[in-house]
């Protein structure tokens, strides 16, 4: 009980320690980052004790999932209306698309050379778990049904972001219509969605000023569930995933931006990194989306209108984390556990399964493991072997959403680009302060 009580008044202190951070105008990344390192810290000293709490984490993440659905659906109609054209709008889609799936399959690549660097399961054996349930397949067919919105006010209930953004889409399409009939009819519903946007962009920024308290309560009690203990056995796999990850960030998106973007990918991440440690630490793509959305416009200088279309798509399609390296990890892992040799078709079966299947997944709860168990279907390789990985599927989850978030920033910025939509002065200015106090 003295342990429980002590860890109240720990994280008070450091509350009040971070608040003073933002009075001090600290950069918001810095702020988050801190929390970070404290929460793992105080979750390794005062364990089970510290989940008292864990409800401070929760409550923030119920906050930040409270306005991705109305500020997906007012933001992104909001700057499809402002195109052009209709043709922009597909033009701008088909660029996401690639970028989305190429990169995948690119991460996929990596995770396959990675994982037999590294020779991993090799040697392990197989550790039969009894609460294992193999995830069903959803059928493709289904999938792509489930997509179309039958009714959109259940799937913003509900949560599913695909048929939201298609319905978006859909409203977006018949405003730009009838706006080149009727000018004066359609301005009323415009004006709405454009102050109902601002709106929720300013409910948006009181949210995101509450993450380091939210971090901080979340790092801590994941610290306290999940002991060294349970690390150590496949600690190999953990290892690969993060060095797959850091491979990719550098060639792939290094790459794209270098010669591509022709920026320089230090600055990039650098000024994207606080949405890549709110990812990091909530596990969540979906939950990132807020903090990604206000990061792309207001640090990576690239427009609402890009950043509101691809940023969501990125959310669900063409995950590179948890729908290329990851599955490709586990595949060569299953396969070194059970002794079963993969040909170089494989490897390409792997790949395209990889690609297509960040399409088929897309909006299923637990993404990351119904990639894998596609991926460990088309191969022919045995479910169970997934089991063995759950375990530590937490800490490779951090990464993994830290990639997918990347990587659907990478896309918008590449997106933006290509279609002027970005303030190449304003992002090579490092007036920081100018920055951190848009975002936080």
């Amino acid at each position: 009980m003295l342990l429980t009580y002590g860890s109240i008044l720990v994280s008070i202190v450091i509350f009040v320690f971070l608040h003073n951070l933002n009075k001090k105008k600290v950069n918001f990344g810095v702020r988050v980052l801190i929390s970070m390192f404290m929460g793992i810290t105080m979750g390794a000293i005062f364990k089970n004790n510290i989940l008292i709490i864990e409800p401070i984490g929760k409550i923030f993440v119920s906050l930040i999932k409270m306005v991705v659905i109305p500020l997906i659906v007012t933001s992104l109609i909001s700057s499809i209306t402002s195109l052009e054209s209709p043709q922009q709008l597909k033009k701008i889609g088909l660029k996401t698309l690639v970028l989305l799936l190429s990169t995948t399959g690119i991460a996929a690549a990596i995770g396959i050379l990675v994982a037999n660097v590294m020779n991993l399961g090799n040697g392990i054996q197989f550790a039969k778990d009894t609460s294992f349930q193999v995830k069903e397949i959803p059928a493709f067919s289904k999938i792509l049904i489930d997509m179309i919105p039958k009714n959109p006010l259940a799937s913003m209930v509900e949560g599913k972001i695909i048929p939201v953004i298609i319905f978006s889409l859909f409203v977006s399409v018949g405003i730009i219509i009838e706006d080149s009939k009727k000018t004066e009819a359609i301005k009323p519903i415009k004006d709405f969605i454009n102050s109902f946007a601002q709106v929720m962009f300013s409910i948006t920024k009181i949210i995101i000023n509450l993450a380091p308290y939210g971090v901080f309560a979340l790092m801590s009690a994941t610290a306290a569930k999940n002991g060294i203990a349970t690390l150590i056995p496949l600690v190999k796999v953990i290892v690969a995933m993060y060095i797959a990850s850091v491979l990719h960030m550098i060639l792939t998106y290094g790459s794209l931006l270098t010669f591509v973007a022709k920026v320089n990918p230090i600055k990039f991440f650098k000024k994207l990194y606080p949405a890549q440690v709110v990812a990091f630490t909530t596990q969540s793509s979906y939950g990132t989306l807020p903090v990604t959305l206000k990061t792309l416009t207001n640090r990576l200088m690239i427009s609402d209108k890009i950043a509101s279309f691809v940023a969501p798509i990125g959310t669900n399609v063409g995950m590179n984390g948890g729908g290329g390296i990851y599955p490709a990890i586990v595949a060569i892992f299953v396969a070194n556990v059970f002794k079963i040799e993969l040909s170089f078709s494989h490897y390409l079966l792997l790949v395209t399964t990889t690609v297509i299947g960040s399409i088929g997944i897309a909006g299923v709860p637990g993404a990351a493991t119904i990639a894998s168990t596609v991926v460990l279907s088309n191969l022919g390789l045995p479910i169970e072997g997934l089991a063995m990985v759950l375990g530590i599927d937490v800490i490779m989850d951090m990464v993994r959403t830290m990639i997918n978030v990347t990587g659907a920033s990478v896309a918008a910025f590449l997106v933006a680009n290509s279609e002027d939509e970005f303030d190449r002065v304003k992002f090579n200015n490092d007036d920081k302060e100018n920055y951190n106090l848009k975002l936080a």
